[in-house]
């Protein structure tokens, strides 16, 4: 004998107002909660690969958070909202105008790292035009004396890190002729000689030396363990949204790790590093494929960790050469709690292993 089919029963607004009526209790549907929404500034560079890492793998989406990217063309141009709280949370470079802005009552926190440089990860190093090498004007550090070298802006981090090759070449700061300008331009300053030498990053720094311009001016990494990037926290945002702050950074920490995993040999030639090019052709200006495979990737801590000795070191050379207030210090801005709270709640970084 066949089985009759179950019976769709349909149920009026009438049929629930009646049991309603007889007592019987009618549970409302269950309504999804809405998603907190955070600003986050960010040029849009290469070292900005793990906020587009975290939307794309969903990890935002899981903490409940909708993240809007809000591209701006400078990281200075981000510290003004920052400090009055339009911005939640920033992407930047720690130079000595951020320390200006703390000290003229503008509040915001280093919280993460977002890019060091290492052995294997010097994406930002010196650079040599190739024609000088060639001649033999330039053979080693020392050499630098009486160049005009370009770095990206007075009391940046690149004058710092050109700094550190000075003091190892024995040469005094006041021994080159330091012009100021844009990665972009430094290539066209190279091609024209109209500079000697730079201070660049990735991937400027690839194409520059694919292009047959420049040779890195020592094998040796320049400045070990530099603090170039951060992510920076409103306080606005930290103090006041805590909860939202701390999903946030259990989002972050999780992109870091997957990028981690994605190394390979120092590139992001990789299987999983194939995804993470997709993401900075999709949102930075240069769509060159085989720029990003080749360049040099940037070191980050897995757990968040910011390398506090190399942002003291920056800070010095600022206070020497007067762009910053002596009283300053690092401590002032810097706030390690979320990633350490964090990288607890996450567990041990322990890296995948490489499928071939």
């Amino acid at each position: 004998m066949p089985v009759p089919k179950p019976r769709k029963v349909l149920i009026s607004s009438l049929s629930i107002w009646l049991l309603a009526s007889f007592g019987f209790a009618v549970a409302p549907a269950p309504q999804a909660k809405a998603a907190e929404t955070v600003t986050l500034g960010l040029p849009s560079t290469a070292s900005d690969v793990f906020f587009f890492l975290a939307k794309s793998k969903g990890y935002f989406e899981t903490e409940g958070i909708d993240v809007q990217f809000i591209h701006f063309p400078s990281a200075a141009q981000m510290i003004a909202p920052l400090g009055t709280g339009e911005l939640d949370v920033a992407a930047g470079t720690v130079a000595a105008g951020l320390y200006n802005a703390v000290e003229r009552g503008i509040r915001m926190r280093i919280v993460a790292d977002k890019g060091s440089v290492g052995p294997g990860f010097e994406w930002s190093t010196l650079l040599v035009r190739k024609d000088l090498v060639e001649s033999g004007r330039y053979r080693r550090l020392t050499d630098l004396k009486g160049m005009t070298v370009a770095t990206a802006a007075k009391g940046a981090g690149s004058e710092s890190s050109l700094n550190e090759a000075l003091k190892k070449g024995g040469l005094k700061f006041t021994d080159v002729n330091v012009v100021y300008m844009g990665f972009s331009a430094m290539y066209a300053a190279l091609a024209n000689k109209g500079i000697d030498a730079c201070v660049s990053a990735e991937p400027t720094q690839t194409q520059m030396l694919r292009a047959g311009l420049v040779e890195r001016g020592t094998p040796d990494v320049v400045y070990p363990g530099q603090q170039a990037a951060v992510v920076l926290y409103s306080e606005a945002f930290a103090p006041k949204k805590m909860a939202l702050a701390r999903k946030f950074m259990r989002s972050y920490l999780r992109a870091t790790r997957f990028y981690n995993d994605a190394l390979a040999d120092g590139s992001l030639a990789s299987p999983k590093a194939s995804e993470i090019v997709s993401l900075l052709i999709k949102y930075t200006d240069l769509k060159d494929r085989a720029i990003y495979e080749r360049m040099t990737p940037f070191a980050v801590d897995p757990d968040g960790k910011i390398n506090l000795a190399t942002l003291r070191n920056d800070l010095e050379f600022y206070k020497t050469r007067q762009l910053v207030a002596p009283n300053m210090s690092v401590e002032a801005v810097v706030d390690m709690s979320f990633v350490e709270e964090a990288a607890k709640e996450l567990g041990p970084y322990k890296r995948a292993r490489q499928v071939k």
